[in-house]
């Protein structure tokens, strides 16, 4: 699917420098004023407000672009939940991933019941344009209520070693919650974690990519795709 450029009209400083302080944001577990320090090193003097700005305004735009749109759904997705807290109120982050570690969808939900299971999978269901052959989930009895009254003949395996890979799946967001000093709202975290997974996507190699080499080519790729989804000159 073909994007129109994206739109830098009306900014001060050229568009290579707001997409560097973007991804510096995303794609780090570096704070706004870090990501300032970092900048004015490079001789580029800009408040961390403004890059705050940019990351609300650039970031999303920049994940619908990068966003994979796979022709076949994967086979294998790997569903779990994590707790967050924000606000000092309790929520749960689902997400599912597939066999690479890629993940697919991750939402926010206020409950960790059957209501919120089948909301994840209707919203992967329609994402990915269909049904994988099999769901691996940990022992939470939700998923298997929800998958039995959504997509009863997928496969559905349930067993708290099958699943590290969508349980190692949170611990970039584990140490990215820490230099935030957690999240303030539902919905800012939720904007959030979807530019981060998406930018998350693109640069960190499959488990299948293990030589030193193909990991260097993999991230010179995903560096060349980024400044292109972003309209920089390479």
């Amino acid at each position: 699917m073909s994007h129109s450029p994206v739109s830098y009209k009306r900014h001060r400083f050229p568009s290579s420098v707001i997409a560097h302080a973007v991804w510096l944001y995303f794609r780090f577990p570096l704070s706004l004023r870090l990501v300032e320090e970092m900048l004015l090193e490079r001789g580029v003097i800009v408040s961390y407000e403004t890059i705050r700005c940019w990351a609300k305004k650039f970031g999303p735009v920049y994940a619908r672009r990068l966003r994979r749109k796979a022709p076949n759904p994967p086979d294998v997705w790997h569903l779990d939940e994590v707790v967050v807290t924000i606000g000092g109120r309790k929520h749960w982050l689902w997400r599912a991933v597939d066999q690479d570690g890629y993940v697919l969808d991750e939402i926010v939900q206020v409950r960790r019941n059957t209501k919120a299971a089948k909301r994840l999978l209707t919203r992967l269901m329609k994402k990915q344009g269909g049904v994988p052959k099999r769901i691996v989930t940990d022992k939470l009895g939700s998923y298997g209520a929800a998958r039995r009254q959504i997509m009863p003949a997928v496969e559905h395996r349930s067993h708290k070693g099958l699943n590290n890979r969508a349980e190692n799946s949170h611990l970039p967001l584990r140490k990215r919650e820490r230099v935030m000093q957690r999240f303030r709202s539902p919905g800012a975290f939720q904007r959030f974690i979807s530019v981060f997974s998406a930018v998350r996507n693109l640069f960190v190699p499959t488990h299948l990519k293990k030589t030193a080499i193909d990991v260097h080519l993999h991230r010179l790729r995903a560096l060349a795709h980024w400044k292109g989804m972003a309209g920089i000159a390479a």
